[in-house]
């Protein structure tokens, strides 16, 4: 009996899991099952559909008759229906929240299996490895470190020339049918729209161009990092092309020093344009292109005082100037303007569109400005700059963008930015809209954010109270988690405001699995071991107990230790507890001095049952070789959630909002180097920001979890 299995290529959701098991009947049987491609959205209503003499089956109905055809060669069983019931319903969901809930308890399941059942690949894992590798929203997470066991069974099923040779056939099956285009009954060639998770209006695979168009004003915020990052999903997902534009058209505000910075920044994203441009590439442009509007009487002349113009444009108000005419407008923006003269000082140019829509942004908005500042790349060369207003949709449609991706409070000016577009006859581009990232008691302003570094309220724009790129890497947010969170936020609409603890959770997952432990004491209270080692001795312990490829280190043992003060007061005389990574005491004094403990005797107890102890705790070797360190934490800079409009931030300042603790930490900690990410085991997470010199401590900065309260600062 015949197979054949036709595949809709336009709809792969459940397409990997039939291919691949089919590709395993094709290589242990003499079965041969014929496998099509379909440039279509749908076979029979299906992704995929089997088809075995008279009968047909489709979707998930096609992976079990597989199943059920081929036993030996598919291991079906109870527990593999389970898995392809759990990996239908829970692995096709394009939301990242819901999924990360079933991502967690798969990677807990392959905790300390190569397989998801039995030995070696089942039906359980095609079914689970088919639809990751269908789910788009999971395609760019799934090889990293957030599910470490889901990443290491990944990896090693796509090894398997079964499984990534289903992959290689399906892209270029794929990209043969895509090539093949269908033919108009004009006779002209209909390119192929691609189907991804999110469509973009009129986007055709391998033709979509993206810009991210930063101004080297300042450094990059968390808000630009989700742009940038947005900006490059979706030229990757269409396989087109991403351009990072420099939108450099205020020289009063911008310096090479942001301009690198930004790159710098990119680069750590693993951002990488396809080209790298500048706004004032286009200057020359720009001018003929404002020429060409007042000549054809849609742009004039207005020396109208600044603020009485805001008042006419609020009030629906014409300007005196509006009808000026052509030759007069011409004179002012080509002569007087152009060379800075007294009366082109006083003027700007504004579009004429409207004196009075009720949509503000286009009541004849400023396109040109005249300013006397050096530009960092055209010198003096200019003495006057188009607006963003201006400048943005005329180089997007210049330099090719087909799809302009902008936070939704541009909304109000998409109508702004098409007429540009039709008043100049220049190509059409698509915008789309996606919601700023706002979070609790955060400025993103970079305007206020300057003020905190002018003011010294910051130590720079790296500060680690700051919500820059910059600032958010040197608190400890790794690369993967920042992009991890965007991914799961996606480019929706909804404007939030939301808690740290929703990024600072996904950076956990990032680093939990691969954190080395570690030991810090605070406040020090010596125990002295009356039965301990007659001299210190080093032993090898793992740095992570559930990660042995994270390596070892050092733990020194002593009869003299550490202990933090707060554990010792807890303790009482004659209590047995655990010391971590050694064994069991038993206390036979305690001196106090009030209501602390100043000194404890304890004698070993190696043979106790750590699982009886109220008590286990960190420790430290009292020995020459232990390092001084500064735990840092820091609080937010201003004190209320969401500012509203009229709220002044300098009224809302937190009065203190770094908060440093003295300790003590193991051995280890002297070859560290700056910007490792470790566990004080019982404290939390931490990141080196300086290493101890000249006396000074080693300085650690505390990295949130998303959900603790540090004890020895602020809460995260």
């Amino acid at each position: 009996m015949s197979y054949t299995l036709t595949v809709a290529a336009k709809a792969p959701v459940v397409a990997y899991p039939a291919l691949i098991a089919a590709a395993f009947v094709n290589s242990q049987t003499e079965t041969a099952i014929k496998i099509d491609f379909v440039d279509e959205k749908a076979v029979d209503k299906a992704a995929v559909k089997l088809t075995k003499g008279d009968e047909t089956f489709v979707d998930n109905q096609a992976l079990e008759k597989l199943a059920a055809d081929f036993p030996k060669v598919l291991l079906e069983g109870d527990a593999s229906k389970e898995w392809i019931k759990f990996a239908a319903e829970e692995l096709t969901i394009k939301d990242f929240k819901k999924l990360s809930v079933s991502l967690e308890k798969l990677d807990a399941h392959l905790n300390y299996r190569s397989y998801i059942v039995g030995y070696k690949p089942s039906l359980a894992d095609i079914a689970v490895w088919g639809y990751l590798r269908s789910n788009g929203v999971i395609g760019s997470v799934i090889k990293n470190t957030v599910y470490i066991n889901v990443s290491r069974w990944y990896t090693h099923l796509e090894s398997n020339k079964t499984f990534g040779g289903i992959s290689e056939l399906f892209t270029k099956s794929v990209a043969e049918l895509r090539k093949q285009a269908k033919v108009k009954p004009d006779g002209k060639k209909e390119t192929h729209k691609a189907n991804f998770d999110i469509d973009l209006k009129d986007a055709v695979d391998g033709q979509v161009v993206t810009r991210f168009p930063p101004e080297p004003s300042g450094y990059l915020h968390i808000g630009h990092a989700k742009a940038a990052i947005l900006n490059k999903y979706f030229a990757d997902q269409y396989h087109g092309k991403l351009i990072i534009r420099f939108d450099d058209t205020n020289p009063s505000k911008e310096k090479v020093e942001f301009e690198e910075s930004i790159i710098e920044d990119l680069r750590l994203l693993g951002i990488k344009g396809d080209k790298q441009t500048y706004s004032s590439d286009y200057f020359d442009h720009m001018y003929d292109l404002a020429v060409k509007l007042i000549k054809e009487g849609k742009a004039y002349a207005d020396d109208t005082p600044l603020e009485k113009m805001r008042q006419n444009r609020m009030d629906g108000i014409a300007s005196d100037r509006r009808d000026r005419t052509v030759e007069e407008n011409l004179k002012i923006f080509t002569e007087d303007m152009k060379n800075a003269t007294e009366e082109g000082l006083k003027n700007c140019i504004r579009a004429k569109i409207s004196v009075d829509n009720p949509n503000k942004a286009l009541r004849d908005p400023v396109i040109y400005r005249c300013n006397l500042t050096p530009h960092h790349r055209t010198g003096s060369q200019w003495k006057m700059y188009p607006t963003y207003d201006f400048c943005v949709p005329v180089v997007d449609s210049l330099e090719g963008v087909t799809h302009a991706l902008r936070t939704i409070e541009y909304k109000d000016r998409d109508a702004q930015y098409e007429w540009f577009l039709k008043a100049l006859n220049i190509r059409k581009v698509h915008l789309w809209e996606f919601a700023r990232v706002n979070f609790v008691r955060t400025l993103l302003s970079k305007r206020k954010l300057q003020w905190f570094v002018d003011k010294n309220y910051v130590s720079n724009w790296d500060d680690p109270r700051f919500p820059t790129v910059r600032g958010v890497r040197r608190r400890g947010m790794t690369v993967e988690g920042l992009k991890n969170f965007v991914i799961s936020q996606g480019p929706s609409k909804n404007i939030i405001n939301l808690d740290w603890s929703i990024i600072w959770a996904a950076n956990k997952k990032v680093i939990d699995p691969v954190a080395p432990r570690h030991t810090a004491v605070v406040s020090p209270v010596k125990v002295h071991i009356v039965d301990g080692p007659a001299k210190p001795y080093t032993e090898k312990k793992p740095k992570h107990k559930k990660n042995p490829d994270v390596g070892e280190k050092d733990v020194i043992y002593a009869s003299d230790i550490l202990i933090d003060q707060e554990d010792a007061d807890s303790f009482e005389d004659g209590e047995e507890l655990t010391l971590m990574d050694w064994g069991n005491v038993i206390i036979t004094k305690l001196v106090k001095e009030g209501e602390h403990v100043k000194s404890i005797e304890a004698k070993l107890n190696l043979d106790g049952d750590f699982r009886k102890t109220k008590h286990k705790v960190t420790w430290l070797a009292d020995t020459p070789e232990k390092v001084s360190v500064d735990l840092v934490d820091f609080d937010h800079l201003i004190t209320k959630d969401k500012l509203e409009d009229g709220d002044d931030f300098e009224n809302f300042l937190t009065p203190k909002t770094e908060f440093h603790t003295e300790g003590l930490a193991d051995v280890n900690v002297a070859s560290m180097k700056v910007g490792d990410i470790i566990q004080f085991e019982r404290k939390g997470y931490y990141r080196l920001d300086k290493q101890a010199e000249g006396g000074k401590p080693a300085v650690f900065f505390t990295i949130p979890d998303g959900k603790t309260v540090n004890k020895y600062g602020a809460k995260k």
